[in-house]
């Protein structure tokens, strides 16, 4: 498990993106649905309204109007049925004309009349003879009723004419449809477009608050029309308000730490210094040494809180140079040695012709000093010593890792040993020493370089490995 963010905060990250979280493409699926029913509810009650009455209604106006075409194509009483008028009207109007008689058998429309006939499925049917353009279109003048007397009549010597709606007049309607489609997507389109303006201001508070998260106050949140801001423009300016509160109390925080750690600096170097002139023999040399070493833990405490104010700050200056890491780590080693009887039992394994690294020195021995120091307060007693591995990449990155064999942590406080002061008191007691700052400047020591601290379970004991990305300088592993 990587110390730093909590997990929560990548889970959060990766809810957002999911197309089942997304705020915009919720309303925009809620604005289509909503169209195709407004749509749907708005077709089946008009084809309610019109179809209620229309029989009634449609039956004399037809009448009349069959009369007349049947007068114009009739001409006169002794004369047949003229084909040139039925054709102009054919021609005028989206209508089917079929003539039978002694003199004249005339079709406008031969492939429909065979449909009209005996219908689509092939079987006879008395029905209007535009039974062809559907069901639910016929249903429009009631399939069920005779038509004939409506829609034939006969002239004076004897012909039948017979009139119908032409069906190819009526096969554009998919092409209405794919334009009402195309409309309706268009519609949608500026839905979606008109909703990932409106908000916008989301993406900006979201990335607001993890700069705010992250510790990075100094870029606040756009305010959309600040003038006259709507509800997001408000929640950006709460949050904004937010995020200035909370710097200004981390900023008092810091302050009352360096100050307190300034100020604790001149009396520990005095009490430090007639400690020194105890005499080192006799009664007094036990009570002697056992000031200096909690003299030396508040001096090493100051410091440490000192070092971590400095490297919290977004101008963490690394002093960088060619380090050898194996001699650091030797070297680190032995300062712990009078502090840890164990120390000088500590495995050392570096990689063969471990080559320079360009690090900050004394920050790595920092560093080194909280890992192994950790590694031996809490792996005391343990049947086998602490291990430091030091080892390169291919990709110019430097791992140092320590494990202890100690009893370990629970799950749940590992995600947080490299906070601040956090102390998992139920299973490192406060007789094991300490006060929650080792592995925390060693998470910041690691991300000054642009790295990371990573710490899990080694089971038994605990293993916290650093990845420092291009230390390595340019030769051959």
């Amino acid at each position: 498990m990587t110390a730093g963010p909590p997990p929560g905060s990548r889970r959060a990250r990766l809810l957002a993106l999911s197309p089942g979280r997304s705020v915009k493409r919720r309303l925009v699926l809620m604005f289509l649905l909503l169209a195709m029913l407004m749509a749907g509810v708005f077709a089946i009650g008009a084809q309610r309204a019109f179809s209620i009455g229309w029989r009634e209604a449609a039956r004399p106006l037809l009448q009349d109007y069959v009369d007349r075409l049947a007068a114009d194509i009739a001409g006169g009483d002794d004369s047949p049925p003229s084909i040139t008028r039925a054709q102009a009207l054919v021609a005028r109007l989206p209508i089917t004309v079929r003539i039978t008689g002694p003199q004249v058998n005339w079709t406008s429309h031969p492939a429909q009349a065979d449909d009209d006939r005996h219908g689509r499925d092939g079987h006879d049917r008395r029905a209007p003879p535009w039974s062809g353009l559907g069901r639910r279109d016929a249903g429009l003048l009631d399939d069920r009723q005779d038509w004939t007397p409506l829609l034939e009549r006969r002239t004076a010597d004897g012909h039948h004419i017979r009139f119908g709606m032409n069906r190819e007049a009526f096969e554009r309607r998919p092409r209405l449809f794919g334009a009402a489609l195309a409309a309706l997507l268009v519609i949608t389109l500026g839905a979606y477009l008109y909703v990932r303006r409106l908000l916008r201001p989301l993406d900006a508070i979201g990335a607001g608050a993890q700069r705010f998260g992250a510790g990075d106050f100094a870029q606040p949140i756009a305010v959309p029309h600040p003038d006259r801001p709507d509800e997001l423009g408000r929640l950006a300016i709460t949050v904004n308000t937010m995020g200035q509160r909370i710097a200004g109390m981390l900023e008092a925080k810091r302050a009352l730490l360096l100050a307190i750690s300034h100020e604790l600096r001149s009396p520990l170097t005095r009490a430090r210094l007639h400690a020194e002139l105890l005499p080192e023999d006799g009664a007094a040399a036990e009570q002697r040494a056992a000031l200096l070493r909690n003299l030396q833990e508040m001096a090493d405490l100051v410091s440490d809180l000192l070092e971590s104010e400095r490297l919290a700050g977004r101008h963490a200056a690394l002093q960088r140079e060619p380090t050898d890491l194996a001699a650091l780590a030797r070297q680190v080693i032995a300062d712990l040695q009078p502090r840890h009887a164990t120390a000088s039992a500590v495995q050392l394994r570096v990689a063969e012709r471990l080559p320079m690294v360009t690090v900050d020195a004394a920050r790595i021995r920092l560093l080194l000093r909280n890992l192994l120091d950790n590694a031996l307060r809490h792996g005391a007693g343990a049947p086998q010593p602490p291990q430091l591995c030091i080892t390169t990449a291919a990709d110019r990155s430097a791992t140092i890792s320590v494990r202890d064999h100690g009893p370990g942590v629970p799950d749940e406080q590992l995600a947080q040993l490299a906070e601040a002061f956090h102390r998992p008191d139920s299973a490192r007691t406060r007789a094991a020493g300490g006060v929650g700052l080792g592995l925390y400047l060693c998470r910041l020591v690691a991300e000054a370089h642009g790295g990371t601290l990573q710490l899990r379970h080694a089971r038994p004991g605990l293993e916290a490995a650093v990845t420092l990305p291009g230390a390595v300088a340019h030769q051959a592993l």
